[in-house]
Formats: C-alpha cells, sequence, structure tokens
C-alpha cells in the first residue's frame, strides 16, 4: 500500500508541465523546473483531500470543474504568501517623511483632497492596513481628506483572512504601540489573545480579488503602488508588461515600490529610478 501511494503521489513532467503552464496563463507565474518538488509537496495535500488517485485525475477535474472554484484552489496551493506589517520598512519611511508631505501640499494648494494608493498583491491584509495606518497617520485625522486604498490578491483564501482582519500578538508586534492602541481593537474573549483592525481601516481599504494578468478595473490616475515580492514569480517579459501598465495608470509623480528581492535592472521602463526599489513616473 505505501508503495502504492509513492508512485500515485509522484508528479511526472508531463503533469507538472501542464501544471505549470495553466498557472503561467492564468496568472503569470513562472513555475520553473526548480519549483517541482514544491509543487508536488503543495498539492499532494489538495489530491488527498479530494481523493484524488494520480495528479492526472486532479488536473482532469480541475479542468473540468464548470465553477473555477478547484482552479481557484490550485492557485491557492502554489502561490507563496508572505508577507508581515510594515515589511520593507524603509519604503514605509520614504512614503511618510518624503513623498506623502510633498504630495499633500500640492494636493492642498490644487484643493484636490484625493489620496489614492494600491496594494497589487495585498496577500493577508499587513500591507494594506500598515499602509492605510501610514495615509491617515499623514492626513491627521482631517476628514475632508478623500483617502482610498485598493488592496488586490489572487489568493482568495488570503482575500478572506484580510477582509477577517484578525492578527495574533506575534503578528501585531511591528506596529508601533502607539498606533496599535489607535488603529486595532484587543480581542482576548475567547481566550485567543487577538487584534482585529478598528472600522476606521476597513473604511480605508478596497479588498478585491484582482488577476494582475488580466483586465483591471481600476480607475486612475493613483499616486503610489507597492507591488512587492510579486513580480520575482514573473519572466521578464511579464514584468515589462506589469510595469508599464503601472507606469501608465500612474499619476505624473507618482511612485511605485518594489521589494527587495526585487530589481527592475533588466526590465524595460520609463520610470526614474528615486532609490532601490522606488521608482518615480516623470
Amino acid at each position: 500500500m505505501a508503495m502504492l501511494m509513492l508512485r500515485e503521489m509522484t508528479l511526472g513532467e508531463k503533469e507538472f508541465r501542464l501544471i505549470s503552464d495553466l498557472v503561467y496563463e492564468h496568472c503569470g507565474i513562472n513555475l520553473h523546473a526548480g519549483k517541482k518538488d514544491l509543487v508536488r509537496a503543495r498539492l499532494a495535500k489538495r489530491l488527498r483531500e479530494g481523493d484524488f488517485r494520480t495528479f492526472s485525475d486532479y488536473i482532469e477535474h480541475v479542468l473540468k470543474d464548470p465553477t473555477g472554484k478547484e482552479f481557484s484552489i490550485l492557485i491557492d496551493s502554489v502561490s507563496t504568501n508572505m508577507t508581515k506589517f510594515f515589511r520593507e520598512r524603509g519604503h514605509f519611511e520614504f512614503l511618510s517623511r518624503r513623498f506623502l508631505p510633498r504630495l499633500l501640499e500640492a494636493k492642498r494648494n490644487r484643493g484636490r483632497l484625493r489620496l489614492r494608493g494600491w496594494s497589487a498583491g495585498c496577500s493577508s491584509g499587513e500591507e494594506p492596513y500598515s499602509l492605510a495606518i501610514t495615509l491617515l497617520e499623514a492626513i491627521g485625522g482631517q476628514s475632508r481628506w478623500d483617502v482610498k486604498l485598493l488592496a488586490t490578491d489572487v489568493s482568495t483564501r488570503m482575500l478572506e483572512r484580510a477582509r477577517r482582519g484578525r492578527y495574533d500578538q506575534q503578528r501585531i508586534e511591528p506596529i508601533p504601540p502607539l498606533l496599535r492602541d489607535r488603529y486595532l481593537i484587543h480581542r482576548n474573549a475567547t481566550g485567543e489573545d487577538a487584534y482585529e483592525v478598528r472600522d476606521l481601516l476597513r473604511s480605508v481599504v478596497i479588498l478585491r480579488y484582482l488577476n494582475l494578468m488580466r483586465d483591471w478595473p481600476i480607475k486612475g490616475p493613483i499616486d503610489f503602488i507597492f507591488c512587492c515580492n510579486v513580480m520575482i514569480y514573473f519572466d521578464k517579459l511579464t514584468q515589462e508588461r506589469l510595469v508599464q501598465r503601472f507606469y501608465d495608470l500612474l499619476a505624473p509623480g507618482g511612485m511605485l515600490f518594489t521589494g527587495h528581492s526585487e530589481s527592475l535592472t533588466g526590465v524595460r521602463h520609463a520610470f526614474r529610478y528615486v532609490q532601490p526599489t522606488i521608482y518615480e513616473k516623470q
């Protein structure tokens, strides 16, 4: 029986190539040969849960599912979702100390009190809620400002976590105590030491499913975009197309923030380099 299970859970080259092609065509994630063991390990659990005998049986089920639900589960399984509050600390310092003061002054002078940002690849919500805190702190509680932050992801599972907005003690450690008290509520009613984001943050963050490789139902211009630790999964051609679309959506002077493991070196783009992983639309 053990030998049978081992054989049935073997991911053949043909099956791996079909999965990687499906994922690439759907959302641009490049599952190269070095990811084969990771894909096998992550999907093996789903095979056991769904009582599928082989990877071929599972792929057939994915392709025949008219609801698309199983395909979403497949994407969730092979996506990597690592994040934390105020990750890429330098980005938030640049945003609050350099970019936002200049932007807010320019908008006040024009009488246009509107702020728009986008967290493209928001995972379980820590990044967009960190950005919402930063924006609200920048305007100093002035209710006349219209502040919205779009937060999108291709993983429906991660979006559901973001909508709950509930994090344990370890997850909220990067948030300074003063901001923690201002924007989160401590919950301990069920014995679970957890924190929930307040309605004030929820009113700023708009959570939506969005596939970066498809159409974007987004109206610009946008003041800044965070796309951190997303493009590392794309090949160069896909990166170039995505970066150009970001450029087109941003307002003049708008900023693109990428992850520190990502670089636009070797990627054709029209942005002005500001500092590592921070770029400006001129």
